[in-house]
Order: structure tokens, then sequence, then C-alpha cells
């Protein structure tokens, strides 16, 4: 690898994982509020599913463009970093029973799969784009 290529792949990776975090902070980072329900007791949030929904999606179009740029070894593990991190250091800070963790888990598993899924069908798209051009 070229130091321009290492250049380019650091700084496309630094740019990915900020980018990761701010969306995690559009979506997600602000919302910090339980519902409790008066007629059953029952306790949810602190996300709406439009929240989720948004942010998936979101996270998807990132993912989707970075591969264009970026190698999808290095798309998957930055932004599973970046957004498990931010995701953890909230949850860690509101949870004193420790369960916080395998939250921590769940959400490192789904963003590295998912990552990982769509940053690799983007490379072949475009791959196979490059090679009918030709």
């Amino acid at each position: 690898m070229t130091a321009m290529r290492r250049t380019h792949a650091l700084f496309g990776a630094l740019f990915l994982a900020v980018a990761t975090v701010g969306v995690w902070l559009l979506w997600l980072g602000w919302d910090t509020g339980y519902t409790v329900d008066a007629r059953t007791g029952a306790t949810s949030g602190p996300y709406e599913p439009w929240q989720v929904i948004g942010c998936v999606l979101t996270l998807v179009l990132l993912a989707a463009l970075a591969a264009w740029r970026l190698s999808p070894w290095l798309v998957a593990p930055v932004m599973t970093v970046a957004f498990t991190a931010a995701w953890s250091r909230q949850a860690a800070s509101r949870d004193d029973s420790g369960l916080w963790v395998v939250g921590a888990v769940l959400v490192l598993v789904g963003m590295a799969v998912g990552s990982t899924a769509v940053s690799l069908a983007v490379r072949r798209v475009a791959r196979g784009r490059a090679g009918r051009s030709d």
C-alpha cells in the first residue's frame, strides 16, 4: 500500500468514525427518558421505534457510501467500534445493574454483521459496474 493510499484510508476511517458517532447522536444520543404505562406499569424506552429505524437506515446509507471509497474490511470495524463505543458510553453511565454489557454485545454483533453485509454488497455492485464499463 502506498503512502497516499494509507493516508486516504486513515482520513477516510477517521471521517467515517466521526460520522458514525454523529448518526448515533442524531438519532439516539439525545433520548435518555423512559416511559411508564400508567395502566400496566410497563416501562419502555429510551428509544422510540421511529428513532431506531431512522438510525439503522442512516447507518446503512453511511456504510454504502463509505464502501464506494474504502475497503469493506475497513468500513465494518470502524463503524462497529465507533457506534458501539458511543452507545456503550451512554448505557454504562445510566445502568447500575451491569446489564448494559449485554446490550453492548448485541449492538456490537448487529453493527458488525450489518456494516459488513452492506459494505460487501456495495463493493460487489461497484466491481460489477466497473467490469461492465470496460
